[in-house]
């Protein structure tokens, strides 16, 4: 028996172990070392617990399902040769809490893993892995409260405790604690400069405040901090086109489109290439080369039902190239995933009460049916968390439901829509452009000609 880098004991040797530590901190700085080291523990020692409960979480946590099967048969063949009964406690349950994961189970894995840090708060796996759970269920609370609740438990002088207080900050901020989480998000990032999840949480604070001027001073000021040396310079890069599209700067986020999203082959690269391609194509931009391009990058992806989040990125991809029957397709597929007998299966409620709806929009979207695309979103706006990603990412869906009402001639929603956007982020350009494309279409031109006065002004004070 030996302890980990945290003092955890643990059942594995001091190689397995020492390859363990190395892993969860390449896991905590994002870095393409994580599986290397992960695999290597698990070679020093084919039995370890916890280097095999590393690898499973790893398979999972891409969300893609060919790395999902893979890791249940491995995890699965590890289980048939184990002793469990030989394991410590903390790792049983870290054993139980992955499998539920493995099963599709999501709340049932969070919940135990929130029960490993109420009696371990220094388990940064277990709290790294309910973090990315309870975002992959856009569970705002518990994404605060998880950390928020093992932060005591932790020693400023411990060298991960800037990267819990960057999972903090990023909770604190999905939660709607803007200053807290700016606050915080900054003491990460001075803890620690190449904490790149501690960036990413500083830069949605800024997004969700409207504040494009600001995050990109601070990215810039840290380009190389998280735009070298991690896998998660991509969605990094994503953010920084937000804040240039905000700006009402297309050719730089088509710049860093083609330079950096264009391409990619992971989910997560998928995912973002998609969401910024669908907010340029809201505004009339369709790009079909891109699109093309992109709609055949997800094609290998999208076969299984695994998580509705992709889905709906898979479904923009196909909507955008004019692939149309593909889309509906995928739809047609998951309407008979939801009639498989898969219980405890998170991701069957996500796809029936979320996922489906928003893919059925996307393609009403693209067929130009906006009086349909209001009828499906208009409805289940509130809950759209429910299927996970952050706020920035599900507004593509909101700003989707917008443009309907707006295209669609639904004067009502629209106007409804945007006194709560520019009510939250009243220095948007954005959000006032949009309004003044609203009181244009009603005949009001002197008020949407101040709303365009006003988005020039923001613009200019960033």
């Amino acid at each position: 028996m030996t302890t980990d880098q945290h003092g955890l004991a643990t059942t594995g040797s001091g190689a397995a172990v020492l390859h363990y530590d190395q892993a969860v901190d390449a896991l905590l700085h994002f870095q393409i070392e994580v599986d290397g080291h992960a695999a290597a523990a698990v070679e020093a020692e084919p039995g370890f617990a916890m280097g095999n409960v590393l690898q499973a979480y790893l398979g999972l946590l891409t969300t893609d399902a060919d790395d999902a099967r893979a890791a249940r048969e491995r995890f699965a063949a590890f289980r048939a040769r184990a002793d469990e009964s030989r394991l410590l406690p903390r790792e049983r349950a870290h054993v139980e809490a992955v499998q539920a994961l493995l099963d599709g189970d999501f709340r049932t894995c969070g919940t135990r893993l929130q029960a490993i840090s109420e009696a371990h708060p220094r388990d940064a796996l277990a709290l790294a892995a309910g973090h990315q759970v309870d975002f992959f269920t856009g569970d705002a609370r518990s994404l605060r409260d998880r950390i928020g609740g093992a932060l005591t438990g932790w020693s400023e002088d411990d060298r991960h405790y800037g990267h819990v207080l960057g999972m903090y900050a990023f909770g604190l901020e999905e939660a709607g604690h803007y200053d807290r989480s700016e606050e915080v998000g900054l003491r990460a990032v001075e803890l620690n400069a190449r904490d790149v999840w501690g960036i990413h949480a500083v830069v949605h604070t800024y997004e969700m405040q409207g504040r494009f001027g600001q995050g990109v001073r601070y990215m810039d000021a840290r380009l190389d901090d998280w735009s070298t040396g991690t896998f998660f310079n991509v969605h990094n890069w994503w953010h920084y086109s937000l804040y240039a599209l905000e700006a009402g700067d297309t050719g730089r986020a088509l710049e860093i489109y083609d330079a950096v999203l264009a391409g990619g082959q992971g989910v997560m690269e998928l995912l973002d290439a998609a969401a910024l391609l669908w907010r340029l194509y809201l505004e009339g931009d369709v790009r079909h080369e891109r699109w093309q391009a992109l709609a055949d990058a997800w094609t290998p992806k999208a076969g299984a039902a695994f998580y509705a989040f992709n889905d709906m990125h898979a479904v923009m991809a196909y909507t955008g190239s004019g692939r149309l029957r593909e889309a509906d397709k995928l739809i047609a597929d998951r309407q008979r995933y939801l009639a498989e007998p898969l219980p405890g299966v998170t991701n069957q409620e996500m796809t029936a009460r979320v996922g489906l709806p928003v893919c059925r929009a996307i393609v009403a979207f693209g067929r130009g049916a906006y009086e349909t695309v209001v009828d499906l979103l208009y409805p289940i706006r509130h809950w759209i968390n429910e299927f996970g990603g952050s706020h920035a990412q599900r507004d593509a869906v909101q700003k989707t439901l917008l443009e309907a009402a707006l295209r669609g001639g639904r004067g009502d929603v629209a106007r409804v829509l945007l006194s709560e956007r520019i009510g939250v982020r009243p220095c948007s350009p954005f959000n006032w452009l949009k309004q003044g494309a609203l009181a244009e279409r009603l005949g009001e031109r002197a008020a949407a000609a101040a709303a365009r006065l006003k988005a020039d002004q923001l613009v200019r004070q960033a």
